[in-house]
């Protein structure tokens, strides 16, 4: 079965940067839109952002267009989220997903999560 594993959280001040990183075990992901969901403590798991199978299409939630970018390599088997300008409220753990067309309605399979915390 694939799996995905994120990397790349951490704890870092308000205004910097992190890049979140999602490997995938095998190919089979290059069939699928892929995307980013975070969930912080006490709230609903909410959409981040969605790419196409092939990269050529991109979507944001409006709490982060302009501040985070979605990108994937297919060749490398892995999904990325450059995430600029952090704010506090962005403290959140962030799972990487595949999914059907790229607002990702219809999760395949999720990753286990990474833990991102923006400090003041």
């Amino acid at each position: 079965q694939v799996q995905l594993v994120e990397s790349g959280g951490g704890l870092v001040q308000a205004g910097g940067s992190l890049r979140l990183s999602c490997a995938a075990s095998d190919g089979t992901i290059r069939t699928y839109a892929m995307g980013w969901f975070r969930q912080a403590p006490g709230q609903e798991r909410e959409f981040v952002a969605g790419i196409t199978w092939n990269g050529d299409s991109t979507i944001y939630a409006d709490s982060v267009r302009g501040r985070f970018t979605i990108s994937r390599d297919n060749a490398k088997k892995t999904l990325y989220l450059q995430m600029n300008s952090l704010k506090p409220e962005d403290t959140a753990v962030y799972s990487c997903v595949t999914c059907v067309g790229k607002r990702c309605t219809a999760v395949v399979l999720r990753g286990q999560g990474t833990q991102v915390t923006v400090s003041l």
